[in-house]
């Protein structure tokens, strides 16, 4: 995890799917430097810039080496005639293992905001026997050009690869820190100038299909250092609530240690579970039969264990939240970082809750009863007066799990990205993290807010 986005706690993402929001050329409709976020009524530069793959077109475009687009309702990528072999030997279990592969590069993106961070988002499906390498290579404004930074190795289940992040990757200009990519010195004013995503498809040697990648992109960002930040003007004119399924991670305290200490520890993927069954995601009765069958909730257990990252050891691996989202038939997720509490009021307003990455102390936000140094929790809707209405999963039962905080309190806790612990040491916040999940062909309101928000 870097410094500047500390983990434990996940966001939700966005995703962008339809073909009404396609532009020609394979570029998303993100509206980079010309959106403004509105904090207090003044306008400030977009600090975000999101850049995703989805649509056919955009699968058409960059460089394949045996891989193909598939068209359909949902286009993907896939393997079309592998380009070679090669033996991978799982780190977490030794594992040796041949593997086929093809792959694809995308076309170099020059984001609006030259950047100081980048974190990868993709949407697959693996099916037993395939698994997926996502890569991000930058340029810098030095003109320098970066290695391929593997920014994940993934697939659905664990039972041919442990899905995992990559630590130790380094140039001495910019680092990754399990799934963000952060250039080491952002004070000396280097930048990522533009970027490429590489794709690597894998399947055992002469099977037929493979994996399919039906999202895949980026978001970078320049968030600039800040303690607090202005409060937003609520902009509802009412209230207004998501009905969003409500779960505890505390009832899980104790529950398979081996996914991060157990249910105590999972904000990330509770968070994640209650978003993925308010859009109708349900797990199967063949997926939970593993878990213990006196458990409650077993869909909470099969979300951390889809979620763990081997190398993290842990379930707060932001992009693979949003992947395991997607796992789920017609949804779709990435993660962003939003400027405002008034981007959650436009999406809340068409319908979309959204899961965010917060730390405070104990006496920072009201009502909450605890301290962290980050946590996720689901806003799903806002009150009459602009207060955030939170599914908390930090709390004693799925009964406690609505809460109510503090406008002003939760936009700070939320966008900024320094803040004082309980030592009184400087230590870093999220800056705005957020996943964002929903259907892979939204609705024309939901579309109209993602634009609204810059994600599409």
């Amino acid at each position: 995890m870097t410094a500047a986005t500390p983990r434990r706690a996940l966001l939700a993402v966005a995703l962008a799917a339809a073909a009404t929001a396609t532009v020609p050329g394979g570029r998303s409709s993100a509206a980079g430097a010309a959106r403004t976020a509105r904090t207090g009524g003044a306008a400030t530069p977009a600090t975000v810039d999101n850049r995703f793959w989805y649509a056919h077109a955009h699968w058409l475009a960059g460089t394949h080496h045996g891989t193909a687009a598939a068209a359909g309702d949902r286009p993907a990528l896939r393997i079309d005639t592998p380009v070679g072999r090669t033996e991978y030997q799982d780190p977490h279990t030794g594992k040796k293992t041949t593997w086929e592969y093809a792959t694809w590069t995308s076309p170099v993106h020059r984001p609006a905001v030259p950047a100081t961070e980048a974190i990868a988002s993709w949407n697959a499906r693996t099916p037993a026997g395939t698994w997926i390498q996502i890569e991000l290579r930058p340029t810098y404004t030095d003109g320098a050009t970066g290695p391929w930074y593997v920014m994940g190795r993934w697939a659905a289940g664990d039972g041919d690869i442990r899905r995992t992040s990559v630590d130790g990757q380094s140039d001495g200009k910019s680092t990754v820190w399990t799934d963000t990519l952060a250039v080491d010195h952002p004070q000396s004013g280097l930048r990522i100038r533009d970027w490429q995503l590489r794709l690597t498809l894998h399947r055992r040697p002469g099977a037929d299909g493979g994996p399919l990648v039906r999202l895949a992109g980026a978001m970078v960002s320049d968030v600039p250092d800040r303690f607090t930040v202005p409060a937003s003007a609520p902009s509802f004119g009412g209230a207004h609530e998501l009905t969003v399924p409500r779960y505890s991670q505390e009832t899980h305290k104790g529950q398979y240690p081996e996914y991060d200490n157990g249910g105590e520890a999972w904000c990330s993927p509770t968070s994640s579970q209650m978003i993925i069954e308010y859009w109708g995601g349900r797990a199967g009765a063949g997926a939970l039969a593993w878990v213990d069958r006196s458990y409650e909730d077993p869909q909470v257990c099969h979300a951390a264990r889809s979620t763990y990252d081997a190398a993290y050891k842990g379930c707060g691996n932001w992009p693979f939240n949003a992947a395991y989202a997607a796992t789920y038939r017609g949804l779709g997720g990435v993660v962003t970082r939003l400027g405002s509490l008034a981007d959650l009021e436009t999406l809340v307003r068409a319908g979309i809750p959204a899961i965010t990455s917060q730390s405070f102390r104990p006496e920072e936000l009201t009502g909450a009863g605890y301290g962290t140094a980050g946590h996720l929790m689901t806003v799903i809707g806002f009150t009459a007066a602009g207060d955030v209405i939170a599914n908390d999963p930090n709390s004693a039962d799925n009964a406690a799990v609505r809460r109510v905080y503090k406008r002003a309190e939760w936009e700070t806790i939320w966008l900024r990205t320094k803040r004082h612990n309980a030592a009184g040491k400087v230590v870093s916040g999220s800056g705005g993290i957020c996943y964002l999940y929903g259907p892979a062909r939204p609705n024309p309101a939901q579309i109209a807010a993602l634009r609204a928000v810059g994600v599409l």
